[in-house]
């Protein structure tokens, strides 16, 4: 099995991936946080510091893309390949209001022959390998086969599958009938993406859909940094261990972010998945959460590392209070 690290704004940019590459060697691919295209194909300043090949060394990393432009797409692919990139992945995912509104990420599946003609456009001109992570639609499962249908026509890297609609966000249980599907008809090679949160769920996983053979890790993952080391050897996470990979995240932030309020902001992002690995930490969450200073934020994580302990098979958490 391949595992991925799926891209998560703001939290698993390159800072994240060294750490986790560092600690937890597992992941065969990461995928940037998505890159917003534009009409002058400049990157921000964040994109530009996460995909520079000297914030990725040693790392498999594959540039995310979000856009419903095939000329930006092109000119974005083209600065990617420039910094010696061979794969991009196309984001038809993101179920986000403000970028459904503007007919990208989730919000393209609704345009179909748009979609079909963007498609066309960007591997009529392909200078790298395009995958593609998608939704199986905005409104409807219903929607699933006719985008397979579309998606067949093209020579995709890969088709990673998150079998929600748009609408659904995070909420609800994938539809694993709706990715069955796309195993059937995909003329690509399918991988998947949805809450495999514990070893146990991954079990489940792989005993119905033995013929899939790349799983793409996000919450779960962001929760449980070590847990393609229980699903594959059986490992539980380490207290310590998790405790070094966070110190390696807090002192580089602190070297690269300016003023206490953006580290915390990082930090509290990592906590509100990470915390769901501890018994009883509802006190200390809320320590976290309330630090406005390094100092307040350094004793609630000293004080959770010494008085509690990981729960085996956590990482669990309800989708319906998820913010991503």
């Amino acid at each position: 099995m391949k595992f991925y690290c799926a891209p998560m704004e703001g939290l698993t940019g390159y800072i994240y991936r060294n750490a986790h590459a560092t600690f937890f060697n597992h992941v065969d691919k990461y995928f940037t946080p998505f890159i917003a295209t534009t009409q002058h194909g400049k990157f921000t300043t964040r994109e530009l510091h996460d995909i520079l090949p000297e914030h990725n060394q040693g790392l498999v990393v594959i540039p995310q893309i979000l856009s419903n432009n095939a000329e930006d797409f092109m000119t974005t692919v083209t600065q990617l390949k420039a910094f010696g990139y061979e794969e991009v992945n196309l984001n038809l995912g993101c179920p986000s209001g403000t970028v459904v509104s503007k007919n990208k990420g989730s919000g393209f599946l609704a345009e179909k022959e748009a979609l079909d003609q963007f498609l066309e456009e960007i591997f009529s001109k392909a200078i790298t390998k395009i995958s593609i992570k998608t939704r199986i639609g905005k409104e409807r499962p219903e929607e699933f086969e006719e985008l397979i249908h579309i998606f067949n026509k093209y020579p995709l890297e890969e088709l990673i599958i998150h079998p929600r609609v748009q609408k659904d966000y995070y909420r609800n249980t994938p539809n694993w009938e709706s990715f069955s599907t796309g195993v059937q008809l995909s003329n690509n090679s399918v991988g998947y993406n949805g809450d495999i949160f514990t070893a146990q769920r991954y079990e489940l996983f792989a005993k119905q859909f033995p013929s899939v053979d790349t799983i793409m890790l996000g919450r779960g993952l962001v929760a449980n940094p070590g847990l393609i080391s229980d699903i594959k050897d059986n490992i539980t996470l380490d207290k310590q261990l998790l405790k070094a990979f966070h110190d390696k995240i807090y002192e580089d932030y602190q070297e690269v972010l300016s003023g206490e309020r953006n580290v915390l902001f990082k930090m509290k992002e990592n906590w509100f998945y990470m915390i769901h690995m501890f018994s009883n930490a509802d006190r200390y969450a809320k320590k976290i959460k309330k630090s406005q200073r390094l100092r307040d934020y350094e004793e609630a994580v000293t004080e959770l590392f010494k008085e509690q302990e990981i729960v085996e098979g956590a990482g669990v958490f309800s989708n319906s209070t998820v913010r991503r």
